[in-house]
């Protein structure tokens, strides 16, 4: 019988890795790469892991620390994209010369960052919901299941809040450099899901990394 020493400890490196994974995919989106000839934000790579880290730390350590993870990796996010932007306006030291490519490839682009962050909090916290739906009135057998249901949900709500929110031509937004034409946005929209579902697909098994919680009896699940 696996220990609860062991059960945190997954449940902490799972934590770092996505509270990590987090911040790479949040610098990584700020470029636009190609994917058969269609734009695709390169953060989308390693993004979709975080839903089934979510769920493996939500199995070792419980509801409540799911939610509060979101939170905080989230608070992170924003506090890197400004501490990144500040550091980028700084003068550079006369023997550094390479100021400028700093800013250009580290300094944020605000409207991608705040829409990945927006993005990050609505659908993790209901990836949250629908997995703790799962295990508790559903089943707590077929893991993979609980895993495969809750990104379903919640990888198509991420997206569509991401491209809508980086991308598209809203009443605000409509004279930003980044607003593109509609159907540039549905193809955006249509590539990353595409790349998120397959990339959350194949992590799947990382939910198998903790052994199960009394779904019924844990008071902090209730």
């Amino acid at each position: 019988m696996t220990s609860n020493r062991t059960v945190s400890r997954v449940g902490v490196a799972a934590v770092g890795a996505y509270v990590g994974a987090q911040v790479v995919a949040d610098i990584t989106s700020v470029k636009i790469g190609t994917v058969f000839g269609l734009a695709v934000d390169m953060g989308t790579w390693i993004y979709p892991i975080t839903f089934t880290l979510r769920d493996v730390v939500h199995k070792a350590l419980g509801r409540r620390a799911a939610r509060t993870l979101v939170l905080t990796a989230a608070a992170v996010n924003l506090a890197m994209a400004a501490y990144l932007q500040w550091v980028a306006r700084q003068p550079s030291d006369p023997s550094y010369t390479l100021g400028n490519e700093f800013a250009a490839v580290l300094g944020p682009l605000w409207r991608i960052a705040v829409a990945s962050i927006l993005a990050e909090i609505a659908s993790e916290l209901l990836d949250t919901e629908v997995y703790h739906w799962f295990v508790r009135r559903v089943t707590t057998r077929y893991q993979w299941a609980r895993v495969a249901l809750s990104n379903a949900v919640s990888v198509p709500v991420d997206n569509v809040v991401f491209a809508v929110g980086a991308f598209g031509a809203l009443p605000f937004l409509k004279e930003h450099p980044l607003t593109l034409p509609w159907a540039s946005v549905w193809s955006i929209f249509v590539v990353n899901l595409a790349v998120k579902g397959a990339v959350s697909a194949l992590s799947l098994p990382l939910i198998y990394l903790s052994a199960d919680r009394d779904w019924q009896t844990d008071p902090h699940d209730a």
